[in-house]
């Protein structure tokens, strides 16, 4: 059979597959081993186990639980709340402090915790009924912490990073300088967006300033600044040469368990235990997307279909930003449907020949991809963020949550545009820090 046939074929069994409700990576070995018997007899089952932890044998997936570790000691403290009042006692003098103490928090407790859902039930909880009471419309409340949340997977250091490194063998250190600066810009967009909307919408009262004493300002400092200390010292190490991305992790997650335990009080075994376990089923679930993705990989390689779709696609006569066009499009439709880690793992082998064969820097690439799937975050009929400030929230109706957050998703877009007219937004800290790449 033409290996674009069988592409093809492949694609419609893996789309059926998932959507019949299995988990991801259990769909993922069903239609390798589906495929791979079909085409290679009942051997290739013997090879299936050897790919599969041959694929987990790698010392940098270590930073994966050790970041999950890091961002579940932080999730299950104060540290989210204490994080937004401190931002909003600082730029208090700022219009519209609030709304960007919000935005600020969010892409702080993000970077700390590396999680969506846990970045907007952490700062929800605490931004949505403080904007709500100060006025602030329904849309900017929950549109900005549900978009805020995504954050995390774009600012280092990021789970979704490390697995797009893992699968196209990029450098992680790389891939987090590159997340840093688009990071800022959309921060920057989303708080413009946001002072925007309320300027607009006749409110301009709720961009008062309250005061607060200095006192109240540097009391709470004590309790947020560590933690910002461990990011810091976290990319240091990393960028420094003091210690690879793995090693950072494991002390970062252990220097976090400890603050929690020095400042929050968290010492009752119990709620150490249901950290551990969170992080580890977390853990097991990205772990086993990943050697399961490995297997698919495999069996796209083994049957020719990833060799000859990227050189179909170096024959055709196309714009390459054509290309990228429908890539992007591509990408936008699984990330309505599938967690990012999935997209990630399943889409990385196909592209990465066919984004580099038309030209493409593959790290400028994983910053694209990653705000694709961010966007995915907040766009139904997954929207998982969208349902998360639904919960903290239940009396905003779901449908004014998604009108909301639509304005974030066009800053998104915004945000893709111009890394696409200025590639070095994305490219230039890494070549600044690391060197230019070989």
């Amino acid at each position: 059979m033409d290996p674009l046939l069988l592409g093809l074929l492949v694609a419609f069994f893996t789309i059926f597959v998932l959507f019949s409700g299995v988990s991801v990576a259990t769909g993922l070995l069903i239609v390798s081993a589906g495929f791979l018997i079909a085409f290679d007899g009942m051997r290739s089952l013997e090879l299936m186990p050897e790919i599969m932890f041959g694929k987990l044998n790698n010392f940098a997936l270590l930073s994966i639980p050790m970041f999950i570790i890091m961002g579940a000691a932080i999730a299950s403290t104060r540290a989210g709340a204490d994080l937004y009042e401190a931002l909003e006692r600082w730029l208090t003098r700022v219009p519209g402090g609030l709304v960007i103490s919000n935005l600020g928090a969010c892409a702080l407790f993000s970077a700390m915790s590396g999680s969506s859902p846990a970045t907007c039930a952490a700062i929800g909880k605490m931004g949505i009924p403080e904007m709500r009471k100060r006025g602030y419309p329904d849309e900017v409340a929950s549109g900005s912490i549900a978009a805020g949340g995504t954050l995390g997977i774009l600012i280092p250091p990021s789970v979704t990073m490390i697995v797009y490194g893992i699968a196209t063998e990029t450098s992680i250190g790389r891939l987090f300088l590159a997340g840093v600066l688009p990071g800022l810009m959309l921060v920057a967009l989303f708080m413009a967006w946001s002072l925007y909307s309320t300027a607009r919408s006749g409110n301009m009262q709720v961009l008062a300033k309250v005061s607060y004493t200095w006192k109240e300002k540097f009391e709470i400092l004590p309790r947020v600044t560590p933690f910002i200390l461990i990011i810091f010292g976290v990319l240091y190490a990393m960028y420094g040469g003091v210690a690879t991305p793995s090693e950072t992790a494991a002390v970062g997650a252990l220097l976090c368990l400890v603050i929690a335990m020095i400042i929050y009080k968290l010492w009752n075994p119990k709620d150490l235990w249901v950290v551990l376990r969170d992080s580890t089923k977390e853990s097991v679930m990205i772990l086993f997307i990943i050697g399961a993705a490995g297997v698919f990989s495999f069996m796209l390689s083994s049957l020719f279909i990833t060799q000859s779709i990227a050189a179909w696609i170096g024959t055709l006569d196309v714009n390459p930003w054509v290309l990228m066009l429908a890539v992007n499009i591509f990408l936008l439709i699984a990330g309505f449907f599938l967690p990012p880690v999935a997209v990630i793992l399943m889409a990385a082998p196909i592209l990465l020949p066919i984004i580099t064969t038309a030209g493409f820097d593959p790290i400028w690439f994983a910053v694209i991809l990653t705000i694709n799937m961010e966007i995915g975050l907040i766009s139904p009929p997954v929207g998982l963020n969208l349902y998360v400030i639904n919960g903290i929230a239940p009396d905003i109706k779901l449908k004014t949550i998604l009108m909301g957050s639509l304005p974030y998703v066009a800053c998104m877009v915004i945000a893709i545009l111009l890394l696409c007219f200025f590639p070095g937004i994305a490219t230039w800290l890494p070549d600044y820090v690391m060197g230019p790449a070989v």
